[in-house]
């Protein structure tokens, strides 16, 4: 019976991809146990359309469709309304649980250039945490606080295994940007865009002529 479930709730070639772009970008891995994991999606209701994209893609391996959630900050005095859904608990999520994060903290795993390879997982980690400014025509990717360690592995296998070669800025709050001069902007756009769902596309140069993904 186990190794039945572990086998439905393999990952493919796509599924894997997308869960890496969303483990580096937006996407949470909670632990449920000493060996098994789920993933937790949550994005607000302006981009409704695409957590229900990533669960139709990962729809085999969730347990239900996004759900609206909306909670009231008496702090801000403000309202947040988000979706959110998450995965099956299994073993293969655990394993990648237990490279991502350190402490309950996710870190860059030392192996990320074997599983930061395509231009999917790039173009998912891009719409979760990446920004276009259409006025200075250059790309950002927000991180969170690393160590320097984690920020030299990431830059690394970035210009290894996509021959990009973005700058580090550090924020007021300790936190990083990856930012993309012109040239390496366009270096990025022309690897992503073609992956980028429609409702995304705000993330890209109002001027492009987008392929379709195949």
């Amino acid at each position: 019976m186990f190794n039945q479930l572990y086998s439905i709730y393999m990952l493919n070639k796509t599924e894997r991809e997308i869960v890496i772009g969303t483990i580096l970008g937006d996407g949470y891995l909670q632990a449920t146990g000493t060996r098994n994991a789920r993933l937790r999606l949550e994005h607000g209701a302006k981009q409704k359309d695409y957590i229900f994209w990533k669960w139709q893609q990962l729809q085999r391996i969730m347990q239900d469709r996004p759900k609206k959630i909306v909670r009231y900050n008496p702090i801000y005095k403000a309202t947040y309304n988000y979706y959110r859904c998450q995965s099956h608990s299994s073993p293969e999520l655990g394993k990648l649980r237990q490279l991502f994060y350190r402490e309950n903290k996710k870190i860059v795993p030392d192996n990320l250039n074997k599983l930061l390879k395509s231009k999917l997982s790039l173009a998912i980690w891009y719409m979760d945490d990446g920004y276009y400014y259409h006025r200075d025509k250059t790309a950002y990717i927000y991180l969170s606080k690393l160590s320097k360690k984690d920020l030299d592995e990431l830059t690394e296998v970035l210009k290894r295994n996509f021959n990009l070669v973005p700058k580090i800025e550090i924020k007021k709050n300790g936190s990083f940007n990856l930012k993309f001069t012109v040239a390496e902007t366009n270096k990025l756009i022309n690897l992503v865009q073609a992956e980028i769902i429609p409702s995304m596309r705000y993330k890209l140069p109002k001027t492009l002529n987008i392929p379709v993904s195949t």
